[in-house]
């Protein structure tokens, strides 16, 4: 996937002096989380992952201990839950644009994918109409969707969600919502889904909103027991269990994850203020759909120029990295921006001039 193979991480972080690339908020120092794993005995876990950790989850979410599965990220629950659900040719619905796993885990398996295209001029909306007429019926067996969308932070409402489990349920599919950006909802936070219906599966981690990506912790939740007895056959062929080290380290956190969250929150918001007043200041070049949550939002250029010249430009004159639409199967004018990682504010404000700038270069060049 170009979105991994283009990653900070496989790029070298050295290499990046302006990182726009990140989806998540900035990464915790252990030091910082002031805790002692000194008396943890390192043996394989409950396969099912850290109880009192899971007893957390499944406080929060609303749900029972035993419909919590702890994962390696949230990615490998994705991973667990096409693989279980889907075979060949077997017919996913997958809103689009998403981030990758969501569209590449399904066609690496052979399924036959159906879109759910998300418009700029329609505020990148997932319509509860368009999915009633891509549903194929008989033939259906998951519909996915983010919540809130990456890349673009946009969140639909409390009724329309309800409107789609109670349309899932009703054509025997299985909705599978991503949210690993819920807890950074700017306002009006959906439910867990999978709390709402036994048919419906929540992936979730401490990646993206907690600043934790090191420690590989995700988690799905669904209150099907047949279908938890599957992915949890699915987790064990995989790892068996999760390291132990990750998991301590996660429900230490977790026990102050009110405390932690506040801060977090307050910071995301300094920071979208920080870039909606760029984006008002660059209309000229650039327009968005106003993200509703997470770190990240998908403006798009509207100015003529070449997009490979304006990357170009970018990464190498003024070392400024972003994602580029081929990330999410967009058009390159799209680019998505992550404004919640960089390390201070600083860096933030000049990552989004450096942007501006390399728009300006790219005009006067197309002047000559």
């Amino acid at each position: 996937m170009p979105i991994e193979i283009e990653s900070p991480e496989q790029m070298g972080y050295e290499n990046l002096k302006f990182n726009l690339t990140e989806s998540s908020v900035t990464d915790m120092k252990l030091g910082n989380l002031n805790i002692n794993l000194q008396e943890l005995i390192i043996a394989y876990g409950d396969h099912s992952g850290h109880q009192k950790l899971r007893e957390l989850i499944a406080k929060d979410a609303g749900v029972q201990v035993d419909d919590v599965l702890l994962t390696t990220g949230a990615v490998t629950a994705l991973f667990i839950v096409s693989t279980s659900l889907l075979g060949k040719n077997d017919r996913i619905l997958v809103e689009r644009p998403n981030y990758a796993t969501n569209i590449e885990t399904p066609r690496a398996i052979g399924a036959h994918i159906d879109f759910i295209e998300l418009e700029f001029e329609n505020g990148f909306c997932l319509s509860t109409e368009a999915i009633e007429t891509k549903i194929t019926s008989n033939e259906t067996k998951l519909l996915s969707i983010t919540l809130p969308n990456n890349p673009t932070g946009t969140v639909i409402s409390r009724t329309d969600l309800d409107k789609i489990v109670a349309l899932t349920k009703d054509k025997g599919v299985n909705l599978l919502v991503d949210e690993t950006y819920r807890d950074m909802t700017f306002k009006n936070r959906l439910p867990v889904a999978a709390s709402l219906e036994s048919h419906v599966i929540s992936v979730s981690s401490l990646s993206k909103t907690y600043g934790l990506p090191g420690i590989r912790i995700g988690w799905l939740i669904c209150q099907d027991r047949k279908l938890m007895r599957k992915f949890l056959a699915a987790k064990e062929q995989i790892m068996i269990c999760g390291s132990v080290v990750d998991e301590e380290i996660a429900y230490q956190y977790m026990l102050n994850r009110e405390k932690q969250l506040s801060v977090i929150l307050e910071e995301i918001q300094v920071r979208f203020n920080i870039m909606k007043q760029w984006i008002n200041e660059s209309k000229q070049y650039l327009e968005w759909v106003e993200p509703q949550g997470g770190v990240v939002c998908f403006p798009r250029i509207k100015v003529d120029i070449d997009p490979e010249e304006f990357y170009n430009v970018l990464n190498n004159t003024f070392k400024t990295f972003v994602g580029p639409g081929r990330w999410f199967e967009m058009n390159e004018r799209f680019i998505r921006i992550g404004y919640g990682w960089p390390s201070t504010h600083d860096e933030l404000i000049q990552g989004l001039k450096n942007i501006t700038s390399a728009i300006e270069v790219c005009l006067e060049k197309r002047k000559t």
